[in-house]
């Protein structure tokens, strides 16, 4: 007879423990572990079923070169990301908040993938009528196989007789394996789950896609060894009840990471942004003060930017200092730079930094830009309409040279700013603000 007991999972990192711990010894997390109780089978168990055939080393010359082949959806922007195109074998991860298009993306990939063979739809989430209602909404008439089944143990034995091309798993929370001893949902159970698909894609160069909902703190639900199983990770950003939606490449291993792909969200689904540049830049001829353009690199493409600034007098004693889409650890440093090398003095004006249109920023060569519109808004002087900056601001108010600038000078005069400052054109931030703002 089984008997039932309680083990503690950690929710980072999936570490198991029999009591509960204030912190992981894993991963270092505190207040993590959560209780999930399970039953424990007989001490006798089962003959394990027999597997596949024992695999033997190979010489690397000898790996057939036309399984590598990748192959390309048909949406130019997504293939970009992915690296050039699908790989067979890989496993992707797309995760984002609720209501961001994870289901509708995956639903148009699939539709567009049975061109070139079977794809298979696990929808452990959705009826299959609900699944055609998407389809009928998104304008999908393809031969679409559609799996009703959260047995991923049933869907992978009827899958070795059908061989598809491509199989997506709508979602990984929602399928189970008898063999695993928790429910759906559970640490042990996405861990398990995960990597029988892993195995499954390579042994039989199946690509597939996996959803992955997201906890209240914007991270991937279950463990974060989930992320390490995967090949690529793709994640929603941005305002998911709003027109656009960014899809950035967290990890990839056959490509690079930070690509994105800008998707409009319309009643017949997601279409490609094919110039994000031109989405994330505001109205040139009505710019106002704390407003500055910054050519970017996202990824490996040149993308510009805008960044927003306003400075204004603290209410308070202690002036708020937010960053939107900006790292504030690295706003708080330019503010000191500013106020010791440039003699602003923001010691008592509030500060409020931003990226519009919702594209999250990380590299130092925004730096200028951020301290030119938090400069701009300071005087309340706006910067010259066709004026586009980049480069890292060091603590002694040099600006440094960063990577790509001839790239990023190409993109800004591509789109009709002809003034471009860079470090090649001044030395430091004194000389910058005084180029721009006079």
């Amino acid at each position: 007879m089984a008997k039932t007991r309680s083990v503690f999972f950690c929710s980072g990192c999936g570490f198991e423990s029999p009591r509960w711990l204030g912190r992981c010894p894993s991963c270092d997390a505190w207040n993590s572990f959560d209780q999930r109780p399970f039953a424990v089978a007989s001490t006798r168990r089962p003959r394990a079923a027999a597997g596949p055939a024992m695999v033997e080393p190979v010489s690397l010359r000898d790996v057939d070169g036309e399984r590598l082949a990748r192959l390309r959806i048909g949406m130019p922007e997504f293939d970009a990301v992915l690296g050039g195109g699908i790989v067979p074998g890989s496993l992707t991860l797309v995760g984002g908040p609720p209501g961001a298009g994870k289901s509708t993306l995956l639903l148009q990939i699939a539709a567009q993938l049975t061109r070139a063979g079977e794809v298979v739809y696990v929808c452990g989430e959705e009826s299959v009528a609900q699944v055609k209602l998407r389809a009928q909404r998104l304008a999908i008439d393809a031969p679409l196989v559609v799996f009703p089944e959260t047995n991923l143990r049933a869907v992978l034995d009827r899958l070795e007789q059908r061989r598809p091309l491509a199989l997506v798993v709508d979602s990984i929370q929602t399928v189970w394996l008898p063999e695993s001893e928790s429910y759906a949902g559970s640490v042990a159970q996405i861990r398990d789950c995960t990597q029988a698909l892993v195995e499954y894609s390579k042994r039989t160069g199946c690509a597939t896609f996996i959803v992955g909902h997201v906890t209240k703190d914007g991270a991937i639900a279950g463990p974060r060894l989930l992320e390490h199983l995967v090949d690529t990770v793709l994640y929603f950003e941005g305002d998911a009840n709003g027109e656009y939606r960014i899809l950035r490449a967290y990890k990839n291993r056959f490509g690079s990471i930070d690509e994105i792909c800008v998707f409009a969200m319309h009643d017949d689904g997601l279409s490609e942004v094919a110039n994000p540049s031109e989405l994330f830049l505001g109205t040139r001829a009505q710019r106002p003060s704390g407003s500055c353009v910054v050519a970017s690199i996202v990824g490996s493409r040149p993308v510009l930017i805008e960044v927003q600034a306003l400075v204004g007098e603290a209410a308070y004693g202690t002036p708020r200092r937010l960053a939107n889409n900006l790292d504030q650890q690295r706003l708080a440093m330019i503010l000191a730079v500013l106020e010791r090398r440039a003699g602003l003095h923001l010691g008592t004006h509030d500060v409020y930094a931003s990226v519009a249109g919702g594209l999250r920023v990380n590299e130092p060569a925004a730096d200028l830009g951020i301290a030119l519109a938090i400069a701009s808004s300071f005087r309340n002087v706006p910067l010259a309409p066709d004026v586009a900056v980049f480069g890292e601001l060091g603590l002694s108010g040099e600006i440094r040279a960063v990577h790509a600038a001839d790239r990023r000078c190409a993109e800004a005069r591509k789109l009709g700013y002809t003034d471009v400052v860079w470090p090649k054109t001044v030395p430091d931030v004194v000389h910058a603000i005084r180029k721009v703002l006079g």
